[in-house]
């Protein structure tokens, strides 16, 4: 599945993270969304390690990485923490200065990211998501219907631990199935591997507290940022058949939030690296490849 890539493990001072890293070329870091783990680019990252040095991590509390215990104020796993890690990981491989995707949360992080390490930071992707901010400031029926994990992970521990953990591969297969997409596009191997790392019970905490944080000290972090645009380059890809196609309209959300802003719809749901593998890969080569 990652013929060529390396396994390594990385000391980022918090945390050890998990990362597979492949190709050649200027560096490229994909960032994961949740429930799932950098396996999710399986079907992009072979291609793209062709012309570039391509870096999978797993998040802090993803996959393999480690799962620290959440702190009462959330900041183990607010978006500004596990940014951190992923500079700090990178920096650990040689690479001062990269180009950045993220889907889903991994694209938070990434936001994040490119705030408080501009200088690192060239070139920025973003998929299937608009800022975490605006998402809590335009709160309707349609959104807590479709979103409603935003709303059930933040609930004091451990009674989304508690519930999800009752039968984990259940509540991931429900999730992948929602959103616009079809489950029939995650390969036995890989969803196999899904459930598996996310049927750990330090899993399922630690994604409970990334939510927790995204509705408390990244709002507080998102806040002091509102008037400071990212000055990278972004691209913003959408799943035309999922929640973010269908409710808002992304590159103008984001021209709020960055100033060279292009992007555009794919004919899929949430899950584009993996319904939409040509597309999403001939997107963000031609963008990273620019």
């Amino acid at each position: 599945m990652f013929e060529g890539f390396t396994q390594q493990r990385i000391q980022t001072g918090e945390v050890e993270l998990f990362a597979r890293v492949g190709g050649k070329g200027p560096a490229l870091l994909l960032l994961h969304g949740y429930p799932q783990n950098h396996l999710m680019w399986h079907k992009i990252a072979p291609r793209l390690a062709q012309e570039f040095t391509v870096v999978l991590p797993d998040l802090r509390g993803y996959g393999a990485s480690s799962k620290p215990a959440g702190s009462p104020d959330h900041a183990t796993y607010s978006k500004r923490a596990m940014a951190r890690d992923q500079v700090e990981l990178m920096r650990a491989l040689g690479h001062q200065r990269f180009m950045l995707a993220g889907h889903d949360r991994g694209a938070r992080v990434a936001h994040r990211l490119a705030l408080d390490y501009a200088d690192a930071v060239t070139r920025v992707a973003v998929l299937d998501i608009v800022p975490t901010h605006y998402v809590f400031s335009h709160v309707d029926k349609q959104l807590a219907s479709s979103y409603f994990h935003w709303f059930f992970l933040i609930q004091k521990q451990d009674f989304p631990e508690r519930m999800i953990g009752a039968d984990p591969e259940f509540y991931l297969k429900s999730l992948l199935g929602r959103w616009g997409s079809d489950p029939s596009v995650f390969p036995a191997d890989v969803l196999t591997d899904y459930v598996r790392k996310f049927s750990d019970p330090a899993m399922i905490h630690a994604t409970c507290e990334d939510y927790r944080a995204a509705a408390s000290i990244d709002l507080e972090h998102d806040g002091a940022d509102l008037r400071t645009k990212l000055l990278q380059p972004l691209l913003v890809l959408w799943g035309a058949r999922g929640f973010v196609g269908g409710n808002y309209d992304p590159v103008g959300v984001w021209r709020e939030r960055a100033e060279d802003v292009r992007g555009q719809a794919l004919d899929c749901g949430h899950f584009l690296p993996e319904e939409k593998p040509e597309e999403t890969y001939q997107a963000l080569r031609a963008f990273f490849g620019a």
